[in-house]
């Protein structure tokens, strides 16, 4: 399946179990592969036939700078849900969110969670 990919949006927000983290905030990596026929837009070249990757960008944004929550896999689940319902070209995705300076006593470059889901049909 062909795929659109988004790599590495950085936005600020603030979602943490801690109070800091809510009330302080920190910055959230977000990769999201999007998958997509995209031969009648390589055939056509016209943006009809695809998906904007403004608008998907736009959209990540909004959650993650939005609503405070608890675990980042909230985060990537309304991520995923809210792209598989705004575009009808888009068969499934692949969402990773990442916090680079989570709050855990030791030495690691980031957290992440990673989540695939497909359109449901019928």
């Amino acid at each position: 399946m062909d795929q659109i990919i988004l790599n590495q949006m950085q936005f600020y927000g603030y979602h943490g179990l801690l109070p800091e983290e809510n009330k302080l905030g920190q910055r959230f990596y977000v990769d999201a592969e999007l998958y997509v026929d995209l031969k009648k837009a390589g055939r056509s070249d016209n943006m009809n036939d695809s998906i904007s990757y403004a608008i998907v960008y736009d959209r990540v944004k909004r959650i993650v700078e939005g609503k405070a929550m608890n675990l980042i896999e909230a985060v990537a689940e309304t991520i995923a849900e809210d792209l598989l319902a705004s575009f009808d070209l888009l068969q499934a995705c692949s969402i990773q969110v990442t916090k680079p300076d989570a709050p855990i006593p030791g030495h690691l470059q980031s957290v992440a969670v990673k989540i695939y889901r497909e359109k449901e049909h019928g």
